[in-house]
């Protein structure tokens, strides 16, 4: 399910919600929308990132959960604010402070960095 709505403002904005899933390229389509070509390619691949962590680390791919965006155009740039419906999670310490650490193997593979 996809949930679009158009509050009444002087600025563009919308909020989108939808089930977790991983088949992003319809809501990514949607996301980019209005915004120049070339600032796509970049703007999609970060946007795809935030996305599967809502929905794979936050939501555990749980279908009955839901992903929400909030998406504005000001005359100061773009915004996208993404949440979930996980329980979310509190630092357990300040990684400045510790040397790094190997993660294991079933995080190691995720992300881009």
């Amino acid at each position: 399910m996809l949930a679009i709505s158009l509050p009444p403002t002087k600025r563009y904005g919308c909020t989108m919600s939808f089930t977790s899933t991983l088949y992003l390229c319809p809501i990514l389509d949607l996301l980019l929308a209005n915004i120049p070509d070339e600032l796509q390619p970049e703007i999609r691949l970060g946007l795809q990132e935030a996305l599967v962590n809502a929905a794979k680390h936050g939501n555990k791919l749980d279908t009955t959960k839901s992903i929400f965006v909030k998406f504005s155009i000001t005359q100061e740039g773009y915004s996208w604010v993404i949440s979930d419906q996980g329980k979310g999670f509190s630092p357990q310490c300040n990684c400045l402070d510790h040397t790094v650490e190997t993660l294991p193997p079933e995080e190691s593979e995720n992300g881009r960095g």
